[in-house]
């Protein structure tokens, strides 16, 4: 077939991009290739590939839809670029965790568990139901009355009594598998009365409206202790069922504290709470198995169903490999097509690398990197061809060995006639780009800029900062540090871990590795992170509101104001976005919120304030030649430099902070951007730099490499050697060859995942690891420090 002008569009043309800090970039990105953008972090790839590329193909397929539907979709703007040919359908698959719903399982979030409920309704014995009867997200309910239905000329009436819509789950756990027990101690002191404050909770202060509603309501006296209580008394304050009342005037439902308190803070799932809140929902319930349900979130009817000797609830907590197995073993004629499907998505949780998961696992609980491979899982068997694929760094928390894992599967990808775009640092996968753009030459306002594009072995002799660490390796250590102690753990069984014993020594460097799933989490997490001296640093969500940014989660605002308000004769509280210095049409956000019910939540910027957040009279005082808005629009590096002792505004204390920050790489971030905005890795760096002034002799961090650059790794090591050298212990779980070499001790955990994994297969020092080079973990180190 003759080639004709269609088959000339094989490039995504981008020219003049100017979003966030990229300096009127200009690239053709090869189609149907695998291209990996490198560069150090804050050098502007994510603005390149995610906020120009990915954003404007999602923003032209929203317009292809009615005017009507558009009212209701996420309004986003057309990216700062001047041109964009050649794109097509863009598909991000991002490090975003799953939600956290308490109900919401690897099973529910991949459909698998969908079709087993199909494939128990069908074939278990004996028959229970329809699927909805296998769902722990649907209760079962009764409704009785008349059902009216609208005919052509008449109204068609039905009274139904009693009829039944059946759901699986459990009433006593709500579907979650777990209750909680209440310490009434810590929500009721007894021996005061409701107006001398008896109720503990965060919020129901004694004169505020929340106590009033108990104090006025008649049911109990309000100067009486809780523990003169008449049992009648006592049972109306803490379980009354909802009843009228009326109170100040005001009609409105009374009801019980605890059910009460069951509802809006108890059911709610622990990480979405204010620090606050969830530090009294830690005192006051403990969370146990349901014994109803025993765990299994179902109703005692799913339970008993049966398909060659097990019930859904049994098949749901297996391994995801072994459930593969045992479904090839099942003779089922009559559910083919159902069985075959179910087995192919299976199947691809093993490609994946995640066939040590089971479906009951909570989607909460998986990391970044796994939630991202879940992502990726629905694409895999796809039959769409020449979509845009874009990933960010897939190789997070992947060990070396699962790393030419991914890398097949990124292949497969492109080799199906897709676009695959890469952010990524890790060498191996820089390794199979087609082609590579390299970002920089720096970070935030030094970078914006492509200095190399073409074939990675082009990269190597380029001279770029990625050209020049590509192929870095490390050296193991001539002498290792001595251990001052060791901390016992005995017994562990969390998980998956097989009743290991083991030594954390202390006073040293230890890196806990292992392939992912081998139980290095439910080690260090289930047992050191417990020690009374433990500071643990992990790449979880920065508790906190939209508004919270580096300098109010450091501390870093608090002299800064105060020195602004010195300078100017005023007070600190206009110097803050979240008190009286906020602009009052945008409530110190600097954009307006529209909230669209289930839809995502469209920013718009504030037209008053510009989205400096500041009324524009706080504007007018200057700290160094500079408002406060300009100071928090600052990167951490030039602010660092501006309040040095030969700075613009000498401040010691701000620059105590901003030196910690510049030393975990993240000198590159603005002192007011938004929290919400922070890769993993940069959640936990920032974590990091805000808890080395703390006392604790324990640092546990959970892979501090991740997304760092390959020139940063070496001054994180040397961070990690500062906190040893001042006396700490540093407990490091982490895949990176380099931060194994340079480890004093290390305890590789395996010998595969899931329970394959869980026992420790070897401690000592990387030299005594490399020489046994009998683990996976071995093998890849050896490779690394001899190429």
């Amino acid at each position: 077939m003759s080639a004709t002008t269609a088959d000339s569009h094989d490039v995504i043309r981008v020219q003049g991009a100017r979003e966030n800090n990229l300096k009127d970039v200009t690239v053709d990105l090869p189609k149907r290739r695998l291209t990996v953008f490198t560069g150090v972090s804050g050098s502007g790839k994510s603005s390149l590939v995610f906020d120009t590329i990915a954003s404007e193909s999602r923003r032209l397929i929203n317009e292809t839809y009615s005017t009507f539907l558009q009212t209701y979709m996420p309004s986003t703007g057309r990216p700062d670029v001047d041109i964009l040919e050649g794109l097509t359908t863009a598909i991000v698959v991002d490090q975003e965790r799953l939600g956290a719903n308490p109900r919401s399982t690897v099973g529910t979030v991949t459909d698998a568990h969908a079709m087993l409920r199909l494939l128990y309704s069908k074939v278990g014995e004996p028959y229970v139901g329809p699927p909805t009867a296998f769902s722990f997200n649907v209760p079962t309910s009764v409704a009785s009355g008349m059902f009216e239905t609208q005919r052509a000329d008449h109204v068609e009436k039905q009274t139904v009594r009693k009829k039944v819509y059946l759901g699986g789950m459990c009433p006593r756990c709500e579907g979650r598998g777990e209750v909680s027990d209440l310490d009434l101690s810590a929500i009721v002191d007894e021996s005061r009365s409701l107006h001398e404050g008896a109720i503990l909770v965060p919020g129901y202060t004694a004169d505020g409206w929340m106590v009033k509603a108990f104090a006025e309501s008649g049911f109990v006296d309000p100067d009486k202790p809780i523990k003169d209580y008449t049992v009648r008394e006592r049972d109306d304050l803490l379980y009354k069922t909802p009843t009228k009342v009326k109170v100040a005037g005001i009609n409105m439902s009374y009801e019980g504290l605890i059910p009460k308190l069951q509802k809006s803070i108890f059911s709610k799932d622990p990480d979405a709470m204010q620090p606050h809140i969830r530090a009294f929902a830690e005192r006051a319930a403990t969370f146990g198995t349901c014994p109803e349900c025993e765990g299994t979130r179902l109703t005692a009817g799913p339970r008993e169903c049966k398909i060659d000797g097990r019930s859904i609830a049994d098949v749901a907590k297996m391994q995801v490999s072994d459930l593969t197995a045992w479904l090839g073993g099942l003779d089922l004629p009559e559910a083919g097509p159902l069985l075959g499907a179910l087995q192919a998505a299976l199947a691809s949780f093993v490609e994946l690398g995640l066939g040590y998961l089971s479906l009951d696992r909570a989607s909460g609980s998986l990391s970044g990197g796994e939630a991202q491979r879940i992502k990726l899982l629905r694409h895999l068997g796809s039959a769409l061809t020449d979509v845009t694929y874009v990933f960010d760094e897939p190789t997070i928390g992947l060990h070396p060995h699962d790393i030419q894992r991914m890398n097949s599967l990124l292949l497969q990808l492109r080799d199906k006639g897709n676009t695959v775009l890469v952010v990524e640092h890790k060498p191996e996968t820089i390794a199979i780009g087609d082609h590579v753009v390299d970002m920089g030459p720096g970070a935030g306002p030094d970078g914006g800029e492509i200095v190399f594009e073409g074939t990675v072995d082009e990269l190597r002799g380029s001279g770029t900062l990625t050209g020049k660490h590509l192929d870095d390796r490390a050296r193991i250590k001539d002498a290792v540090r001595p251990p001052k102690g060791a901390i016992e753990i005995r017994g562990a069984s969390e998980h998956n871990l097989q009743d290991v014993d083991v030594d954390i020594p202390l006073g040293v460097l230890t890196v806990v590795t292992g392939v992912a799933g081998s139980g290095k989490s439910s080690l260090v997490h289930g047992s050191l992170a417990k020690h009374d001296d433990a500071v643990v640093i992990d790449q979880g969500a920065i508790r906190g509101s939209r508004r919270s940014n580096p300098a109010t989660y450091t501390g870093l605002l608090e002299p800064i104001r105060k020195a602004f308000a010195k300078a100017n004769g005023v007070k600190p509280a206009l110097f803050s976005a979240n008190s009286e210095g906020a602009c009052p049409t945008c409530k110190g956000n600097g954009v307006i919120y529209t909230e669209l019910g289930f839809m995502d939540t469209v920013t718009t910027p504030c037209e008053d304030c510009g989205g400096k957040r500041f009324m524009a009279s706080v504007l007018e005082y200057e700290l160094g030649g500079k408002d406060i808005s300009a100071v928090l629009s600052m990167p951490v590096a030039e602010a660092e430099a501006f309040f040095a002792t030969d700075g613009a505004a000498p401040l010691p204390a701000a620059h105590a902070i901003l030196d910690r920050l510049v030393d975990v790489g993240l000198g590159y971030v603005n002192l007011g951007q938004p929290l919400t905005t922070l890769s993993g890795g940069e959640r936990q760096r920032i974590k990091l730099a805000s808890q080395m002034g703390e006392k604790g002799g324990l640092y546990v961090l959970d892979e501090p490499t991740t997304g760092l650059h390959l020139a940063d790794v070496q001054n994180l090591l040397a961070l990690l050697d500062r906190l040893v050298d001042a006396g700490r212990s540093v407990i490091v779980i982490e895949h990176h060859q380099a931060v194994m070499a340079h480890a004093d001790w290390i305890i590789d955990l395996g010998p595969g995942a899931g329970h394959d994994g869980g026992r420790v297969v070897f401690e000592g020092t990387p030299a005594d690891l490399i020489a046994a080079g009998t683990t996976l973990t071995a093998q890849h180190l050896a490779q690394y420090v001899a190429r």
